[in-house]
């Protein structure tokens, strides 16, 4: 009787060791591979058609010029499209070139430094818009894809996984970016503001910035974030937010700790640091605090407080609720006014 599939071995007929056989592995090695890149290619093409080139004129002394460019992608098929603040703010021109070789001017819808995300929009329509995903699902490990345009070699592609997620990136305004996802995708100058997308195509990132020299250090605002903050410069061409003064991530809460203090969620917002002479600092608030509700609405990730930080709770007073070791206690908080 033949021997099942997966008992198919070779043997070393002098020392009598079993060994795999090594035409299986290097074939399940090449499957592998294949599916790789296939996900690789796959979304690419998906994503590349709504990925723009821009060039960005500044006027600097005595009516100069500099000049700078960066990436975006359009997100609504009427010409919006989303990029990096840092790309885009102070210019006195934008030029936006599509895939397909067609130019258009630009204006600047709205941008805000301290998330590093800008809206611009070209006089367009019926433009391929790339399909947003949802960075709360992304996994460390899985799959990332950037796609930009280095050093002005346009449509350029990188791959590689999600090394880690909430960390915190400082900005150029110098205020904190939370909840930022850490990638080892290859990005240089010129990728920023371009998408970091994942095996289905989806844009899951904003990619901002690169630590140099050192190498596979590269981070991406959540597109979560960056949906949230779209939406409001849309809306009103700019951002007033209230702000505390922390620099958080997200942090799981044991269960037993959810059931001993009746928490409504099974995550919070860990403080990692605390602004000197901040609202947070006045409150009281420290380092190692987990902060689980802001005026009774729960607080289960840096984008849940960042959307509770309204214009309207600007000068204040509001109830924070947090965890200190395994205590809930309740700091009332007066909510500054966050500067672009």
């Amino acid at each position: 009787m033949a021997a099942p599939a997966w008992k198919k071995i070779d043997y070393d007929r002098q020392t009598d060791n079993a060994r795999p056989d090594s035409g299986a592995v290097a074939g399940g090695d090449g499957e592998l591979l294949d599916a790789y890149s296939r996900a690789v290619v796959q979304s690419a093409q998906k994503i590349s058609p709504a990925v723009v080139f821009i060039e960005a004129t500044k006027l600097i002394a005595q009516g100069r010029e500099a000049r700078g460019s960066g990436s975006g992608f359009v997100f609504t098929p009427d010409g919006f499209i989303l990029t990096n603040s840092h790309v885009v703010h102070g210019a006195s021109r934008l030029t936006v070139a599509m895939s397909d070789g067609r130019r258009f001017e630009a204006a600047l819808v709205g941008d805000d430094p301290a998330s590093d995300t800008a809206v611009i929009r070209i006089s367009a329509g019926k433009l391929a818009a790339a399909p947003l995903g949802d960075s709360e699902k992304i996994r460390v490990g899985q799959l990332a894809i950037a796609i930009g345009n280095p050093f002005g070699f346009q449509y350029s592609v990188t791959a590689g996984v999600v090394s880690a997620l909430g960390r915190s990136l400082r900005s150029e305004s110098g205020r904190l970016i939370d909840n930022v996802i850490q990638t080892d995708a290859a990005l240089n100058p010129g990728n920023s503001g371009g998408p970091l997308v994942n095996s289905r195509g989806e844009v899951i990132g904003v990619n901002t910035a690169v630590i140099l020299p050192a190498q596979g250090l590269c981070f991406a605002v959540g597109i979560n974030t960056a949906k949230f903050v779209a939406a409001r410069l849309i809306k009103d061409g700019k951002i007033r937010r209230a702000y505390l003064g922390v620099g958080g991530q997200n942090v799981a809460i044991p269960r037993l700790i959810v059931r001993a203090q009746q928490l409504g969620s099974e995550s919070g917002v860990l403080v990692i640091s605390v602004e000197k002479q901040s609202p947070a600092e006045r409150a009281g608030l420290v380092q190692g605090d987990v902060v689980v509700a802001l005026d009774g609405a729960a607080v289960r990730s840096v984008d849940d407080l960042h959307k509770l930080l309204t214009e309207a709770r600007i000068g204040s007073s509001c109830a924070l609720t947090l965890l200190r070791g395994s205590q809930k206690i309740s700091l009332p908080v007066v909510a500054g006014e966050a500067l672009s």
